[in-house]
């Protein structure tokens, strides 16, 4: 992360999934508009089994991978740890995100999955440099709930490192 970039985690919350869908086509019609930018952005699914399913919306920067690519990897990883590793890159994403979880688990990362994403529920999560987030925020009109939250950037690179080991090792075992 740049060091004069403050990034912001942005998250809208929904019971309706459709409505999820909704406000990520205005989040990403307001980027194209030129109204904000957006790092990253994905739409996230539980299903009332607690079973968790993303949906990759990042802004393309990223290479992708095998499963989420990188850039919806670091989203999810932001918003909470635990759905990273639920919804694994690679085999290696799992050392790399201990720290991570660790400070999960300490309230110091991420947001609370069971409150911001119950079972039967969805959320729009967007990563955006602290000059957007409000705009971004507003964009989440359907939105049952909002927050946004500032990331540290030594969790955020950490992360990065993380999602790019896995994705390597995915690339050397997917071309063996």
């Amino acid at each position: 992360m740049a060091a004069d970039k403050n990034l912001i985690l942005v998250v809208g919350t929904y019971a309706d999934a459709a409505a999820a869908s909704s406000d990520y086509a205005v989040l990403k019609s307001g980027e194209d508009d030129g109204d904000y930018k957006v790092d990253g952005a994905v739409v996230i699914s539980r299903d009332a089994e607690g079973k968790v399913s993303v949906h990759e919306h990042d802004t393309g920067k990223v290479g992708r991978g095998v499963g989420i690519g990188a850039g919806a990897g670091i989203v999810v990883g932001l918003f909470a740890p635990p759905l990273l590793l639920a919804t694994a890159l690679g085999a290696g994403i799992g050392a790399g995100i201990g720290a991570l979880q660790k400070r999960h688990d300490e309230k110091k990362l991420g947001l609370d999955v069971d409150e911001y994403l119950p079972p039967g529920s969805s959320a729009v999560v967007a990563v955006v440099d602290d000059t957007w987030a409000d705009k971004v925020e507003a964009a989440l009109v359907k939105a049952d709930k909002r927050i946004a939250k500032a990331i540290d950037e030594d969790d955020y690179e950490e992360l990065q490192q993380a999602v790019a080991k896995s994705e390597d090792e995915v690339s050397k075992a997917a071309g063996s």
